[in-house]
Parts: C-alpha cells; sequence; structure tokens
C-alpha cells in the first residue's frame, strides 16, 4: 500500500480523487487539526499515532507529523460498465450505491455483483466509502474484476442511464412490488440505499419502480449487503433459468 507524507502533500491528496486508506497523525503536534478536521468529513480514518510509527511509515522522511496510506485502485467510468456490457452481448445490470459508508458492506456488495454477473457498480464520491485495503479484503479479489465507477451526483447518472434505456429499481422496505414479482429482464440498475436513511428520497424519486423483499420475521429490513444479494440472484435467475 503506497505512503505519502508531509503536510502540504496530504492536503493535496485529499483535494484528489484517489482513495486514502488511513491518515496517521503523531500525537502531540499541533497545526494538524484542519487536515485531520478535512479527513474526518470525508470518512478517512484517523489514527494517533506515535513518532516511532510516523518514522517509520515514512522511511525515516520529514513527515512533519503526519503519514497518509492510498490506494491506487483504477476507477472506470459509466461508459466504461455500458461498454463491457455490450462486448458480453448482455443487457447491462448495474448496481447503483446511494451513499453506502461501511467498508464491510462495499466489499461484499462488490463480490456479490461479481458472481450474479453484474456489469459494474457505481458508487458516490462524497459521503460515501471509497474502494480501500478493508473493502478489497471483504470482496475476496472481486475488486480485480468488478468495474466500480465514481460519480459526483448519483441522481444525475441514473437519469443518463434511463435515457440509455435502462430501468432503473430502487430497494426499499416500503416498496409497492415485491421483487418476485416484477419482471426484471433487460437493462436493469438496482439502487441499495444507505445503511441507516436508505434511499434518499431524490433518487428514490427518479427511479421507475421501488421494489421490496418480503420478510417472514420480526427483524423488517436486512443490511445493504445481504438485500443487493437477494435481489441480484432473482435478476440472475430471471435472465438465465
Amino acid at each position: 500500500m503506497p505512503t505519502i507524507y508531509g503536510r502540504n502533500p496530504i492536503k493535496e491528496l485529499l483535494a484528489s480523487d484517489k482513495t486514502i486508506n488511513k491518515i496517521y497523525i503523531q500525537k502531540g503536534v499541533k497545526d494538524l487539526y484542519d487536515i485531520k478536521n478535512e479527513a474526518l468529513e470525508k470518512k478517512v480514518i484517523v489514527v494517533d499515532s506515535d513518532k516511532y510509527k510516523l518514522d517509520k511509515l515514512s522511511g525515516n522522511g520529514v513527515h512533519q507529523g503526519i503519514v497518509a496510506s492510498y490506494t491506487e485502485y483504477k476507477y472506470y467510468d459509466v461508459e466504461d460498465i455500458i461498454e463491457h456490457a455490450k462486448k458480453r452481448k448482455e443487457a447491462p445490470f448495474i448496481v447503483i450505491l446511494d451513499k453506502i459508508e461501511d467498508p464491510q458492506n462495499l466489499g461484499a456488495i462488490i463480490r456479490t455483483s461479481e458472481c450474479m454477473g453484474a456489469h459494474g457498480v457505481i458508487i458516490a464520491k462524497r459521503n460515501a466509502v471509497a474502494i480501500n485495503d478493508t473493502v478489497e479484503k471483504v470482496a475476496a479479489g472481486a475488486c480485480s474484476y468488478m468495474k466500480v465507477a465514481r460519480v459526483a451526483n448519483i441522481t444525475e447518472t441514473i437519469k443518463k442511464l434511463k435515457e440509455k434505456g435502462l430501468w432503473i429499481y430502487a430497494l426499499d422496505m416500503d416498496g409497492e412490488t415485491e421483487i418476485y414479482n416484477y419482471d426484471l429482464k433487460g437493462g436493469v440498475g438496482i439502487v441499495i440505499g444507505n445503511e441507516g436513511n436508505g434511499v434518499s428520497r431524490l433518487v428514490k424519486e427518479n427511479c421507475d419502480v421501488i421494489l421490496k423483499i418480503p420478510m417472514k420475521g420480526n427483524i423488517n429490513s436486512l443490511n445493504a449487503s445481504a438485500s443487493l444479494a437477494m435481489v441480484s440472484y432473482e435478476i440472475f435467475r430471471q435472465n438465465n433459468m
């Protein structure tokens, strides 16, 4: 995992599109609050460390009390995902994530998406987890095969996908139709919402249909990765069996 150190280089890293895994800040060093706060706002893990740890991470470089590790995962464009489906001579199947924050969930979603034949996953650039070392570990190698695109605006991306002929379905426990009672053949985008708040209002308003998973137990909701697993298998079943 590559590292970078020094205050200005890390400020530039925070302003870039690279995915930061962790920022290590030396205990007792002042004037780093602005960097720390910006990192926390972007949901980057910040670790308080001693000087020995930072010396080791920086190779004894002049780290100024701060070191960051980041990933070099190459994100794709949404057009790359569409083109991938065309090359496979298949209708596009795209997973769209609305502000997923848990790296464990994102890793599991990428793994499930790859197993179920999805052509790509779309994530937001802001207020959402990016691909980091935890995501790659949970995905168990699927990040090497799944095309992941980061976009500035999920709603606008949905509109563009609809213009290309995809039907966009949001998964919500208050959905109007159960996933097993709806025709999910053809080009589809499945929207999975935030772990706590679900699919946001504006995103939901721009979806074609709101679907739900039928449940019988006392708990009436599943986490994001489990929900995606169930609906993606139904898409796979309808298109392949």
